[in-house]
């Protein structure tokens, strides 16, 4: 082997991340004009922040970490100051608010779409950079923006082709749960891993929740979480808030009000329920938003509402077996993230969706189209001394709007350039060879017929016989091209 090839570099991609080809990109283009379409129509407007931010301007809110110096990719610039990717889309508008805070009109109601980035380690579904597409009201203080929130999160997934039925916006109070903790003196030390083992309520169950709530639990493989350590009043009295879920929103809340302590604190969030409930309510969206006490969102800034969107559909896990395709967004209010940039405190709530999820998940139900388009029209070329009439001809069909380029390979095997036609998915192949343009003529081969009735030819001998009936087409008087088949 030579050295050349010894130090040839291996393509590799690093883990986490994912290359994204054109049938992809194509649905995810349908897919953000959609969710684009239902955010403006709600009032919202474009703003786009850049992928690093200082890294104090993220602060201390990191995802899903105990320790405020995990979770994000970061590194110092030339003047030794500490600079992160982004690992979520609400931190830099905090920041962009905060420096434009006199000339933005208030509320200020925005949208983004970017790549986010977690330095975590990766797996099954859990990339290092992922695409989300979010909303935000600042400067409202009113539950009346968390309730138009989830209204809004439910249009969407709608105008994506979800059904009513297969969605769920559910809400619940973070002041709610903190009532609970502070009536049961859980100590602040305990509270994250109180709040991990509620958002596993789906997927272990309340007996699940209770041992992680307690000294820990062990899974079937014989691997061991250690859990929170509440003594058995503290289990109890969280299991009884989550699973405090009755058939309708007004009923729920009275379960959770007659089956729970709060701190005065909860009781704000109680009310702020009731309000979230009536305007959803009012507005008819009672059937597609739904108080559910075991909501958690795992970030730390979240203050009051919290919202999470959730496909109840069914669909197979990568065993084979039933699962449910859960959540493919979330959000909630966060009043004092953009207090930090400034001496007063600024209200703000926001939703946001994990684009690359919800795209896999219409994917299952086949309520996008990822197939491939047709290529554009390939111009090839018979006659190396006439490639600028060829161009010509490209650029005619460009004037009239049509997806067009001229070969640009090497045009010795003339059956290669067809095949480039056929791998690029084009409709058609325009060619000119010396007849053709003697008799001012070009001949238009029809590809995809020709794919078709290749598809449905036997024999060699049945495809000989079809090519000796194929004859040339577009025939003209003019020494220009003629587009007609």
């Amino acid at each position: 082997m030579s050295n050349d090839k010894k130090n040839k570099i291996k393509p590799r991609l690093p883990r986490g991340l994912e290359d994204r080809g054109p049938e992809e990109l194509r649905a995810l283009r349908v897919m953000t004009d959609a969710i684009r379409g239902v955010y403006e129509r709600y009032g919202f407007e474009a703003v786009e922040t850049p992928a690093i931010e200082y890294t104090d301007t993220l602060g201390k809110f990191l995802p899903d970490s105990d320790r405020p110096n995990e979770g994000v990719f970061s590194f110092q610039d030339d003047d030794e100051q500490w600079m992160s990717l982004r690992y979520d889309l609400t931190a830099p508008l905090a920041r962009y608010v905060a420096a434009n805070f006199d000339q933005l009109p208030k509320p200020y109601r925005s949208y983004r779409f970017g790549n986010v980035f977690r330095n975590e380690k990766p797996g099954p579904g859990r990339f290092r950079q992922f695409l989300q597409f979010d909303a935000d009201t600042v400067g409202s203080a009113t539950v009346a923006a968390d309730a138009e929130m989830c209204m809004m999160a439910a249009d969407t997934l709608e105008a994506l082709g979800i059904a009513r039925g297969d969605y769920v916006i559910k809400v619940n109070n973070r002041k709610v749960l903190d009532g609970v903790m502070d009536a049961a003196n859980i100590a602040i030390e305990q509270r994250l891993t109180v709040l991990r083992a509620i958002d596993k309520l789906d997927r272990l169950g309340i007996e699940g929740v209770k041992q992680l709530l307690g000294a820990g639990r062990k899974d079937e493989s014989g691997d061991f979480t250690k859990g929170a350590g509440l003594d058995a009043a503290g289990i109890d009295a969280i299991a009884k808030f989550v699973a405090a879920k009755g058939k309708g929103n007004h009923e729920t809340v009275d379960r959770i009000k007659s089956g729970a302590k709060f701190s005065p604190a909860g009781e704000e969030g109680i009310e702020e329920l009731v309000t979230i409930s009536t305007l959803v309510a009012a507005s008819g969206y009672e059937d597609r938003v739904k108080i559910d006490p075991s909501v958690v969102r795992g970030l730390e800034y979240y203050t009051g509402p919290v919202y999470e969107a959730e496909l109840t559909f069914e669909t197979k896990d990568e065993k084979g077996n039933p699962a449910r395709f859960g959540s493919v967004g979330g959000g909630g209010r966060y009043d004092g993230l953009i207090a930090r940039f400034r001496s007063e405190p600024v209200p703000a709530t926001g939703f946001s969706i994990g684009v690359s999820r919800l795209l896999a998940a219409l994917k299952a139900l086949k309520k996008i189209d990822t197939s491939q388009e047709f290529g554009p029209v390939v111009v090839t070329i018979f006659d190396k001394g006439r490639v600028a009439e060829y161009q010509t001809m490209v650029k005619e069909l460009r004037l009239a709007n049509i997806r067009a380029e001229l070969y640009l390979g090497n045009p010795k095997n003339f059956g290669n350039q067809l095949k480039y036609a056929d791998r690029r998915n084009s409709p058609i192949a325009v060619i000119q060879g010396g007849d053709e343009l003697a008799h001012g003529e070009v001949q238009i081969k029809d590809l995809i017929d020709g794919k078709k009735a290749a598809e449905a030819i036997a024999s060699n001998t049945e495809w000989r016989a079809t090519r000796r009936r194929s004859s040339r087409s577009a025939a003209t008087n003019s020494s220009k091209p003629c587009w007609k088949s």
